[in-house]
């Protein structure tokens, strides 16, 4: 992963402000003036150590980028886990360190702390989630050292961060294939007309290529194998030429090492299920939508935003089924931190889309 170094008049500024996509795979940092500086997976890795109450307090060893590379390879005296699952907080303490770390990377500048006023954080949630689940985002980013925690829907981040005019009272539907959840929400006059929240995504295409491999071939691979097929060879319909991707895992018989060349029409195969459900949800989400709107989407068209965008023909398996037009929107990947972003500059813009409730 990349990293980005930050001017040092930057940390001439008086107050800063971000924007801050939690999600399931990967977290992305938007600094108000700045732009994306920080893409890391949401992976921590820290030492096993468990209080009588059940909770885990060990140290935190790594986090992002090096924590992922620990997954699946680590010692019993160790664990890396993501701590978001489906959009939500499964492990609050390594939510928190988590944010904290990247809160705190923002803040060092040659290993000096500059005196900043902390934060005002905009953190783009799941639209599925529960009131307890809001809470529990708000109160990690206060605790780890945010001044102010607003949320925002992560379809209507998504959608600003798209350039969708989502203030004019036109229907615009816009699909948000993210690691933990899909998002399809019709939005018009700045809120959100119908929404559908799939705890399926990335993850599940994962899941499917590891449960196809075992199934059919014998071999047992590992979820970063699973996301590099995934990458390489996935797709939502035929590709002109058809690839092929040597994987390397465990067989189940002999329990020794085996490499296996699959081809990409074996994991269109394991991926269709997936893919199924949320072309069936998509168009489900149409037959709610009201008539005036779907005039507009039809004329608009389908907007597809997240790291699920990027799986080959998504927009044409979406556009044959719902019979619309369906395009990529630009960096897909960044499109709900993108919107943060915009509405930290737009605080009437934030106050019309915040999410209403939880903690102040």
């Amino acid at each position: 992963m990349e990293e980005t170094t930050l001017d040092f008049n930057f940390w001439n500024l008086v107050t800063y402000d971000l924007g801050i996509d939690l999600g399931t795979s990967n977290t992305l940092v938007f600094i108000k003036g700045k732009g994306i500086m920080i893409r890391e997976p949401s992976v921590v890795a820290r030492q096993r150590k468990v209080t009588p109450a059940g909770n885990n307090i060990g140290q935190i060893i790594a986090i992002g980028s090096e924590a992922k590379k620990m997954l699946g390879k680590t010692p019993d005296m160790i664990e890396a886990l993501r701590p978001l699952r489906d959009g939500v907080i499964s492990d609050f303490d390594a939510t928190e360190a988590m944010i904290k770390y990247y809160i705190g990377k923002i803040h060092h500048s040659h290993g000096v702390i500059p005196k900043i006023p902390r934060p005002k954080v905009v953190i783009g949630i799941p639209s599925g989630v529960t009131e307890v689940e809001r809470r529990s985002v708000q109160e990690a980013a206060l605790v780890a050292g945010a001044r102010e925690a607003y949320l925002i829907e992560e379809p209507m981040a998504a959608a600003i961060g798209a350039g969708l005019p989502v203030m004019d009272p036109q229907g615009q539907l816009i699909i948000d294939v993210g690691g933990g959840t899909t998002e399809i929400s019709v939005i018009s006059l700045g809120g959100i007309v119908i929404e559908r929240c799939l705890r399926v995504a990335g993850d599940e295409f994962d899941e499917a290529i590891i449960n196809y491999v075992r199934l059919k071939h014998g071999l047992i691979i590992g979820t970063l194998t699973a996301e590099e097929i995934k990458l390489a060879i996935g797709s939502a319909v035929p590709y002109t030429t058809e690839k092929q991707f040597v994987a390397r895992g465990r067989n189940m018989e002999k329990g020794l090492p085996q490499s296996l060349k699959l081809t990409s029409t074996e994991i269109r195969e394991a991926l269709a299920p997936v893919m199924t459900q949320i072309v069936n949800a998509t168009i489900d989400t149409l037959e709610e939508t009201p008539p005036e709107l779907v005039a507009d989407i039809l004329r608009n068209g389908i907007v597809v935003a997240g790291g699920g965008a990027l799986l080959h023909g998504i927009d044409k398996a979406l556009s044959e089924a719902t019979k619309m037009p369906v395009w990529i929107a630009d960096d897909p990947l960044t499109c709900v931190v993108r919107g943060c972003g915009k509405v930290l500059d737009d605080e009437q813009l934030l106050r019309k889309v915040k999410v209403v409730g939880g903690l102040r």
